[in-house]
């Protein structure tokens, strides 16, 4: 691809000047359109050292208003953000509908820079490949328009452009020691941007290949193909039909398998067995926490069930006799306004665990496939849609090293009319129930029928679920207690 180039291509400077104007005025008309359309955008701009990124950037926003973007340029890693998953740092930095996100290399230097210096393994390459195409992905049907540009230099020139800056010493700081070994090994390197290129460009997020010799040239090459992409872009969504808000759902055929219809809610402990099995499993549960902090490791437990399930008891369990400071407990409830700019997993990555953490979110991503779908919170096409996000997502949490448990709590009707009525005439209660969860109770079946289709299309190698038979309160707390002591004691 890039050996096919001809780098010889140039501009001169009165069509240059000519151009470039004219392109900078309808940019900033573009990015205005953007913000009124609410139209989130990605620029991602990668190629080699000196290849001109920094004053193609300065060109780039010279028109724009500068409360509408933010530039984000990509170093090394920091201690921080090696405790998460690799694209954890770059989901912090998605624009929210409007604005525009600018990228100064990207999620790219994982798979170019770090695998040259063998910081990223061989046999991890096609996973990060691929994680890095459904991130693409999931953010273009999520309404973001994305912008994926390369620079590239011949060798020669890279060489010269490497001596001026660092021969200057206004300019000498910026030239590290790793732009060097960029020309030093350049044969390797460029094969490393061949595949990665062949690999990443999609059609949803396709590469932009520039001819980068000439400053010029590669300046309006790259502002032109901005402006179409966003030109398209805004087209696209002007003409793009709405679906009107999906009403709630009425009916749900019944599903087979039935997971939850399996479960055997008789399942029971006397008072005086769970006391001592609690004190046994939450002894042996601190003991797996300072081994999880020695070892870094991550882990993220989430539960989900019915209103009233017991999914407060069997968190306050767990994290009873563990060190407060190596756990963090997350709730989740209906998206805020801010959360609502973003994708829905937005929200989700922000809170992830650093390894060494025990992460616990009381309802999760799962919302997006229960009360979002079965309350119309959602389109089809966005309910339907998340089951490959979904799990595509775990996966990615399972490659980086997580420990991650999913439990779904179940009772039946009746169990759950019983806690209700002792809810609501209890006065330190009564505040937990709704006139929500009445609502939901109404809707059982719906409740069921989505809660079995999550499960089957979400229970993978990867992140299987746990259902967990929680009629009986004591022992769904031990239940759940022994299969994430299990569940830790298989990572380590």
């Amino acid at each position: 691809m890039l050996k096919s180039l001809d780098l010889t291509l140039s501009l001169d400077k009165a069509t240059y000047r000519e151009q470039i104007e004219a392109l900078m005025r309808r940019l900033r008309v573009l990015q205005q359109a953007c913000r009124e359309q609410n139209l989130p955008v990605v620029v991602v701009l990668e190629g080699w050292a000196a290849a001109g990124k920094g004053a193609l950037v300065k060109k780039m926003v010279n028109y724009m208003d500068p409360r509408g973007f933010v530039v984000h340029p990509i170093v090394a890693s920091t201690p921080q953000e090696q405790a998460y998953p690799f694209l954890w740092r770059f989901w912090q930095k998605l624009p929210p509908q409007g604005h525009i996100a600018i990228f100064y290399h990207s999620w790219y230097t994982y798979v170019l820079e770090d695998r040259l210096f063998d910081r990223l393994k061989e046999k991890d390459v096609p996973t990060v490949m691929a994680q890095i195409n459904a991130f693409e992905r999931q953010l273009v049907d999520d309404g973001v328009a994305i912008a994926k540009f390369n620079l590239h230099l011949s060798r020669k020139e890279l060489k010269k452009r490497l001596k001026k800056s660092a021969d200057d010493e206004l300019t000498a700081w910026r030239v590290r020691p790793e732009d060097w070994q960029q020309e030093k090994r350049y044969k390797e390197y460029l094969g490393l941007l061949e595949e990665m290129l062949l690999r990443t460009s999609t059609g949803v997020a396709p590469w932009t290949l520039v001819e980068g010799n000439c400053k010029r040239w590669a300046r309006v090459k790259v502002l032109s193909q901005l402006v179409a992409t966003l030109t398209e872009a805004l087209d696209r969504k002007a003409i793009q039909i709405i679906p009107p808000a999906a009403p709630p759902q009425t009916e749900l055929l019944p599903t087979e398998p039935n997971f939850l219809a399996k479960v055997d809610l008789d399942l029971a402990l006397e008072k005086d067995e769970y006391r001592q099995r609690l004190r046994q499993a939450q002894i042996e549960l601190l003991k797996l926490q300072h081994k999880i902090d020695k070892h870094r490791i991550p882990v993220l437990l989430l539960f989900e069930g019915w209103d009233a399930a017991g999914k407060g008891g069997a968190i306050k369990r767990l994290t009873d006799a563990l060190d407060p400071r190596s756990y963090r407990v997350s709730t989740y409830a209906a998206p805020s306004d801010e959360e609502k700019q973003h994708h829905y997993l937005w929200r989700f990555w922000r809170r992830l665990p650093p390894g060494g953490i025990i992460g616990i979110f009381d309802r999760s991503w799962y919302g997006r496939v229960l009360v979002e779908r079965v309350e119309g919170f959602a389109t089809e096409i966005e309910w339907r849609r998340a089951y490959r996000e979904i799990n595509e997502f775990e996966a990615q949490l399972q490659s980086a090293g997580y420990v991650l448990a999913k439990f779904w709590l179940q009772i039946d009707p009746q169990e759950q009319l019983k806690r209700f009525e002792k809810r609501k005439n209890d006065p330190f209660k009564s505040y937990k129930l709704t006139e929500e969860d009445w609502r939901n109770r109404e809707k059982w079946n719906l409740y069921e029928v989505a809660t079995n289709h999550a499960i089957a299309r979400t229970n993978t190698p990867a992140a299987p679920w746990t259902i967990v038979p929680a009629n009986d309160k004591y022992y769904a707390r031990i239940f759940v207690l022994e299969t994430v002591i299990e569940a830790i004691k298989t990572q380590l």
